[in-house]
Parts: C-alpha cells; sequence; structure tokens
C-alpha cells in the first residue's frame, strides 16, 4: 500500500478496523493526551480527533500502537527493506546471489529522493497558533511536536544526501518562546543535528532547519531509524514506502511535499531559551535547560491536513513500538557493527537508555581452567563507544557459550542467568565522570554520571534464593531482594548508613542473594518484573548508588564479597515522576464510554 500522505493511511487503516474516530469535541490540553494513554494502555486502535477545541485541523494518534498494526502499514515493503539493510551490512551476499538479490539493487534505485520544482498547489501557509498546540502533561512547559522529523544539512556540504532526519522535541509555545516566531529544539549533542549546527557555528551562519509532520509513515519511521553508514533517511524512506522522498526548496529550506505540516527557520549560532520542562519517555519530567531555538521563517500545510502525535511516557507507550520495528528491520546490524556481539536489548522497561543487556563470545581463554570476562570486556567498551548506546549507564553482557539458548530479550532469565555466575570480587567495571542520557537525572548534572560493565562467564556457580531473608523485604525474582529504607537525604548520610547497613549484614547468612535494592516502596517493586526495571535503573547512579556487603578496594578496582546494593531510592536532584491529570481523567471517561475501547 503507497501512501501519500496521512489522509490515505487513515482511510487505509479505518477500512481495515484498525481505526476509530472521536467526534466529541477534546480539548488538546491534557485530554487528547489521555485519551491516547488509555487507548493505547488497552491495545485499542489509531485514533482520529475530529474536533479539537480551538483548531481547525484533526490530528491522530496511536498509529504504531500494536506490532499488528505497525507490520500492517508496511506490509508490502517491510521484507524487502529489511534485506536491504543485511546488504547494506554485508554486501557479500549479494556478489553470491546477484539474481536473487537485484530486486533489492532495483528498490534502492527507486527509492532515491526525487526534486520537484516549486511548492505544489494544494499546500498554503499557516500560523503555529493554528497547528494543534497538544500538551500531555500537566507539568509540562507548553505544547510539543511528539511525532516531528527534523531535517538539516551539512552547511559545508549542503544536499540532500549530506542531510540529517531526525526526531528531536519541538517546543510550541510556552517559557519565553515569542508565538508563531520562536520555537525550541531539544536535541543531544551527538546527534546529526548537532554535528551541523557546531559546522554553522564555526561559519558564523545560521543553520537552515525543516519541520516536517505527517506525510508517508515511512518518514516518520526514519526519523528514528539508526541506519548503516552510506544508507541516507530519505533513501530508506521511499523505500520503505514504496515511493520517492519528494521534496523541493523554498527560499533556501528544504519542503517534503509529501508531508501534512513543514515548518521552516533558522537556528542561529549561540541563542537558546529556556525549554521544558517535558513529560519523557524515562516516566519523569525533563527539566528546564537552556536549548536552542528556532527562529520560524514559514508554516505551511497540505490541503486536508492531519497532524500526527504521540504521548510519551514511563514505558510501554507508543514509541516502544519503534523500537520493535527497528529490532525487526535492523536487529542483525548490530552484529556486523561490533564483532563477538551475538544480541542487545535496550531495555524499554527501564526508558532504553539507562540498561543495556548484552551477549557476546568469550574466545580469548580457550584452554585456561579458570573462565574469567576477557573478550567481553572488548566488546562491552565497543558496545559504550557505539551512538546511542554510548548513553548506558548499566551493561551487562553474558557469554553466549555458557548457554547457546539465552536470550537477552527474555530479563527475567538473562538476570538469573548474570547472578548465577557473576563474581563481585572480579566483574564490575566502573567508569566514573562521565556523560550519560540528558533526560536522566540520576546523575551528578545535566549530561554528567557513570556507567558500570557486569560481566559474567562460566559455569553456573550457585543457586539463588527463591523467597525473601529480610525483614522488611520483599522478593523481586531469584537472588534479588528489595529492602524499604529511610527516606534519602544526601549522599554523605547514605554512605555512613548503607556502610552501616553493610557491616551488620556481613554475619547474616545470605545464601543465593546477589542483589539487594534500597528502595521507598518494596511492595511497588516486588509487584511486577517492570516495577523492578524502571525503579532501579531510572533512579541510580552507578558510581554513587551502587554499595556492597564486605566490599573492597585493590589496586583502584573494588567489589565486595557479600551480596551487590543497588541505592534506588529517590534523591532530592531526581525530576518528578509523571501522574496523570485527575480532573482530565474524569472528563474522558465521559467520552470514551460511548466507545469500545
Amino acid at each position: 500500500m503507497i501512501y501519500n500522505s496521512t489522509i490515505d493511511l487513515i482511510n487505509d487503516l479505518e477500512k481495515n478496523g484498525h481505526l476509530i474516530r472521536i467526534k466529541e469535541e477534546v480539548d488538546p490540553n491534557l485530554e487528547m493526551a489521555s485519551i491516547q494513554l488509555r487507548v493505547f494502555e488497552k491495545g485499542g486502535p489509531a485514533v482520529l480527533f475530529e474536533n479539537i477545541k480551538g483548531c481547525e485541523f484533526p490530528a491522530v494518534s496511536n498509529i504504531f500502537g500494536t506490532p499488528e498494526r505497525s507490520k500492517f502499514i508496511f506490509r508490502d515493503t517491510f521484507d524487502k527493506v529489511q534485506q536491504m539493510i543485511e546488504l547494506k551490512n554485508n554486501p557479500i551476499k549479494a556478489i553470491k546471489s546477484p539474481i536473487k538479490n537485484f530486486s533489492l539493487g532495483l528498490l534502492g534505485l527507486k527509492a532515491l529522493p526525487k526534486k520537484l520544482k516549486g511548492l505544489p498547489s494544494n499546500f498554503k501557509e499557516t500560523t503555529i497558533d493554528k497547528i494543534p498546540l497538544i500538551k500531555c502533561w500537566p507539568n509540562d512547559g507548553g505544547a510539543f511536536i511528539t511525532l516531528p522529523q527534523v531535517y538539516s544539512e551539512d552547511p559545508t556540504k549542503p544536499g540532500v544526501m549530506n542531510s540529517n532526519l531526525g526526531m528531536y522535541r519541538i517546543q510550541l509555545n510556552g517559557n519565553d518562546y515569542k508565538l508563531n516566531e520562536e520555537i525550541g529544539l531539544h536535541y543531544q549533542i551527538h546527534r546529526g543535528i548537532g554535528v551541523h549546527q557546531s559546522k554553522a557555528n564555526e561559519l558564523g551562519k545560521p543553520l537552515k532547519v525543516s519541520i516536517f509532520v505527517g506525510g508517508p509513515p515511512a518518514n516518520t519511521l526514519a526519523a528514528v531509524m539508526p541506519l548503516p553508514e552510506g544508507l541516507s533517511e530519505m533513501t530508506f524512506a521511499g523505500a520503505l514506502a514504496n515511493k520517492k522522498f519528494n521534496y523541493t526548496y523554498i527560499d533556501g529550506y528544504c519542503v517534503a511535499t509529501d508531508a501534512d505540516f513543514v515548518i521552516t527557520g533558522d537556528i542561529h549560532p549561540n541563542k537558546t531559551k529556556p525549554e521544558g520542562p517535558f513529560g519523557d519517555h524515562l516516566g519523569y519530567y525533563s527539566l528546564t535547560h537552556e536549548f536552542p531555538v528556532l527562529k520560524v521563517h514559514k508554516v505551511y500545510h497540505r490541503e486536508n491536513a492531519i497532524w500526527p502525535f504521540t504521548v510519551v511516557g514511563r514505558p510501554p507507550q507508543e514509541d516502544t513500538q519503534f523500537g520493535a520495528l527497528i529490532h525487526d528491520l535492523a536487529g542483525s546490524a548490530i552484529k556486523h557493527e561490533i564483532p563477538g556481539v551475538h544480541e542487545i536489548n535496550a531495555v524499554d522497561a527501564a526508558g532504553v537508555h539507562p540498561l543495556l543487556l548484552a551477549i557476546g563470545s568469550e574466545r580469548y581463554t580457550p584452554y585456561q581452567t579458570t573462565k574469567q570476562p576477557q573478550e567481553l570486556l572488548t566488546i562491552a567498551n565497543h558496545i559504550l563507544g557505539k551512538g546511542q548506546l554510548s548513553l548506558a549507564k548499566y551493561l551487562f553482557i553474558s557469554n553466549k557459550g555458557d548457554n547457546p539458548k539465552l536470550s537477552c530479550n527474555n530479563i527475567a532469565e538473562f538476570f538469573t542467568h548474570i547472578l548465577e555466575r557473576v563474581d563481585w570480587t572480579r566483574d564490575l567495571h566502573f567508569q566514573t565522570k562521565t556523560t550519560i542520557d540528558t533526560l536522566d537525572y540520576s546523575g551528578t548534572s545535566i549530561n554528567q554520571g557513570s556507567k558500570v560493565v557486569i560481566a559474567a562467564v562460566g559455569d553456573k556457580k550457585r543457586s539463588l534464593c527463591d523467597n525473601c531473608l529480610m525483614d522488611n523485604a520483599k522478593f523481586v525474582q531469584p537472588g534479588v531482594i528489595a529492602l524499604n529504607y529511610k527516606e534519602f537525604t544526601s549522599y554523605e548520610n547514605a554512605k555512613s548508613e548503607i556502610d552501616s547497613l553493610s557491616t551488620s549484614l556481613k554475619t547474616q547468612n545470605f545464601e543465593g542473594v546477589m542483589l539487594i535494592l534500597l528502595v521507598d516502596d518494596a511492595e511497588f517493586v516486588s509487584e511486577a518484573l517492570n516495577n523492578f526495571l524502571w525503579t532501579t535503573f531510572t533512579r541510580s547512579n552507578p558510581a554513587n548508588d551502587i554499595y556492597g556487603v564486605d566490599s573492597f578496594t585493590e589496586n583502584k578496582h573494588w567489589g565486595c564479597n557479600g551480596p551487590l546494593i543497588i541505592d534506588a531510592r529517590k534523591k532530592p536532584h531526581h525530576a518528578p515522576a509523571l501522574i496523570k491529570d485527575e480532573s482530565a481523567e474524569k472528563r474522558i471517561d465521559e467520552i470514551l464510554k460511548n466507545y469500545s475501547i
């Protein structure tokens, strides 16, 4: 199925039972987001909002809300694009099977971007205040674009083939932004647009930026897709959409002519304003910080334009399905990019970036009787130097040969495998005073924190406990218990308190207990695997919050002889967790009672 715009997608989804229309007036302030969250939680259909308070345009959410719907949308091209990415990673396959892969080469040629002359006649101009200004969480700083395709070009090598298409959040109003004149861009320094802005700053010139919203759904996926070197987002989008990425230039700005909306503007050197807060994918607010400002040039929309949006929050949410699609399309790429890696899981329930699980090959010690991590540590360093994987705080890595059937996508089983084999005196490897995710407030300041690699190799060393052995604690999973602990006040007090706790625990029998979590609510943490993952890895900074029973330092290597302790309590510097607005929830109860969701 070829989608030329969002309305084509809407019609196809509705025809096949994947969409409902909400005709009642809905407020873009919290109500639309509340409906999206509710429908996603129930595995519901895409939702078209036909009547948005104060807005002439309709909007759609939950397009990618289930794996089945995502696969349905790309049903005609998914397998071919998957093969095309595999060939890009392993071109020798094309040489070995030229006839079999000939059609994929043609697909790549057909997918090359196509430049048009001038703006299509069905495009009109509008202003920021006329588009859907959707505020998702009560303490958000304003309305945001949550499914943008942000386009920029290399100032030293202009052109669509030297461009970057990324998904970076956009604040449309609020704070100190001049409505219709300025909007905020939040992106991390390692992203493609950051490189482009650095080059523009060096030249003393503004960076021209275009923000596309809507259009073929392949364009949205292309904006979040980690592609192999040399494969542009526009070519990928063309292949997945089964149609070329069409574009033109107006006043020097690139305009995607299949998009529903296009905002053009300039980022001027060293021009920033406060952006945020914003309810983010870790399940907390990212707070107000200085970020670049886009000076708006023009805003375009096509006839019958529809505004796609989503809501991010504590995972899983709709953006979880992007991760699943990316894994299905390009999961094999990691094996080619990092030798020795079999599998990596950026754990969605822990906010993606805080926690990585990996399986690698340990081949450096085939003749030694005592197995210990060696090649795994080399692989771990490679992983932590790779793109967005470099934002991880915790990396647990195991050896494929110890259990060939193990998958790091089976998270509970993977943790059991690690805890049965890990040696806390040897297998903890820290990196301190380094970078972490901008959105993660567990560190010492914005972008600043630490990392730990936990590598386990060899045969099973122990059996793990299957119950709780401490008062005021709860069993979480084999080898893991959560202990209700006093409210955190400061790191100085925490060190003294936990050192005292560790000393008292030295005399107790903790056979089979490998990990003790200090938490504010042990009942909550023990209720579900996702609660354990979210609480532990979003609320701890390894160098600051890892302790151990009978710990020691030897030649700057830290370890412990007893159970590892992670302080996963809320700290005063942490960002507040996301909480739904009760009044908005009550209002949408009335709306949704008319729909079988």
